[in-house]
Order: structure tokens, then sequence, then C-alpha cells
């Protein structure tokens, strides 16, 4: 059986586009998320230095380990931070290590944290717009992914998220026409090469074959911060180095109803100009 989270955070280690690594890294440093006020300031700031409310139930090294990784300023550890058991720790070198973690059974959920911190920092500004960016709260009720599931319910919510932006990123490949057979096998080496086995590849293969459908993925989003998360895994996508996927991208985010100024935002913290 797939797990559709882990396969999100596969295709994020460059199989799908060779920028994305990178992008990942700006993603992770003082210039993106963890920049002064971003949202791993505010959340792993507070879980580190003892101010952190939290959730409860979360990994307790999780956030000392992500925070050594953003700022290289370790601190004490302390449990309850709702960005740990995202895994964003574990991203840092799961992902941007090329999948080489001795703790790659948490590279989906490090992904899907990494989506929702990302959509987090793309719309608090415009829901606090009295605010500067700095001063801009994080939301108490974090989004699934950025909190465990409570239930079976939210499981299975967060799984079928993970789908819908899956499809989504394999949607925004074809966004210069259908993946051809060359590219289609390009893909299928690389899954291979980050350890995907047989029925992985040959998931992807058939999700590659689907026609092309925006409109069913726009049916599939059901709110704003999925909305952000989506179009942040689609620019990790792709290279957004021709005028086909420059122009998929703007289709794209009117289709999600995101508002010019999340779209910068997402670019600028992912470093794609």
């Amino acid at each position: 059986m797939v797990n559709t989270q882990d396969l999100v955070g596969t295709l994020m280690q460059g199989v799908l586009a060779d920028s994305s690594q990178g992008r990942i890294e700006h993603a992770l440093s003082g210039r993106g998320l963890s920049r002064p006020g971003g949202v791993f300031d505010q959340v792993l700031g507070g879980a580190t230095s003892g101010t952190g409310t939290g959730t409860g139930g979360l990994l307790s090294g999780l956030a000392e380990m992500a925070k050594s990784m953003f700022d290289g300023t370790a601190q004490g550890g302390r449990s309850g931070n709702p960005l740990a058991i995202g895994g964003l720790g574990v991203l840092a070198d799961a992902l941007v290590g090329g999948g080489r973690s001795t703790t790659k059974e948490a590279l989906g959920g490090g992904a899907m944290a990494l989506l929702g911190s990302l959509a987090l920092e793309a719309l608090r500004g415009l829901r606090y717009p009295s605010t500067d960016d700095v001063s801009a709260p994080v939301p108490a009720d974090l989004p699934l992914g950025l909190r465990p599931p409570a239930n079976t319910t939210e499981e299975s919510e967060l799984e079928s998220k993970a789908m819908v932006i899956l499809r989504a990123m394999i949607n925004a490949a074809k966004a210069d026409g259908q993946i051809d057979a060359a590219e289609q096998q390009r893909i299928l080496g690389k899954l291979e090469e980050v350890g995907a086995d047989a029925a992985v590849q040959e998931f992807v293969r058939v999700e590659m074959a689907r026609p092309f459908d925006l409109k069913a993925l726009f049916r599939a989003v059901s709110n704003l911060q999925m909305a952000a998360e989506v179009y942040a895994a689609s620019l990790l996508a792709i290279e957004v180095d021709t005028p086909a996927e420059r122009a998929y991208l703007r289709q794209l985010a009117q289709g999600l109803g995101l508002e010019e100024g999340a779209v910068q935002r997402l670019h600028l913290t992912l470093g794609v100009i």
C-alpha cells in the first residue's frame, strides 16, 4: 500500500524538479520560514524557550533539533511544540539531505509540515493586514499537518489532503503538455534512485497517465490553507522556466482563489523569482 504523505515528500527530493531541494533549503533558511518573526521563530522559538503551548503528546527532542538546524542555536528541547509532530527537524535532514536520514519514515510528516508552514506564512499577513510581517500572529488552531490528527477521521482527512497535493504536483509537471515517455522514465528512474519500491513507481506511472484536469483539482481543495499548500507543492514540482509553466501558475492561483499577496509570499519564501 502506498503512503501518500511519504510519496509527497519523496517527490520533493528533486524527482519532479531539480530545483526543489534548493527551494526547500531557502524556505528553511533565515531568508524564509525561520527569518525573524517568521513561523518558525514564533512557534519553534516559543517551544525551545519554554513558552510554547502546543497540544501535548509530541516528540520532545524534535523542536530542539529543528531549532538548531534552522538558526544554529540549539537550546533546551521541550515537548508540546505543535510544529514538531510534522517532523520539521527530520525534514531538514531527510528532504534536504536527499532522503538518507535514519529517520526517513518521518519524511511524509515533514513534507506536510513544510507545506503547512509555507501556507501559514503566506496567509497570516493577509489575515492581519493591520500588522507588519514580524508581528502577525500564528493562529492558535493549527491545521492538520502542523498538529497530530486527533482521531481516525482526521487521519483520513490528512491522507486525503496529501492525495490532492500529490495529484497537484503531478498535474503541475504536465504544464508544458502531457508527460512524454522519456520524461516518465526520468521521473521513475529518480524514484528508484531515492529508494521508491515498485508499487510506488507504478502508482506514479498511473497518475502521470491521467488526463490533465485542473477543474477537478479546484473542486478537491476545501479551504484557503489547503489552497496555499497546493500552490506551494506545485512550485516545488516545476522549474518555472517556461511561459507555459508561468501561465499555469497564474491559472492555478486564480482557480484556487489565492490573493496576489499570498502568491508573492510563497514565491519569496521558496526563492522562486
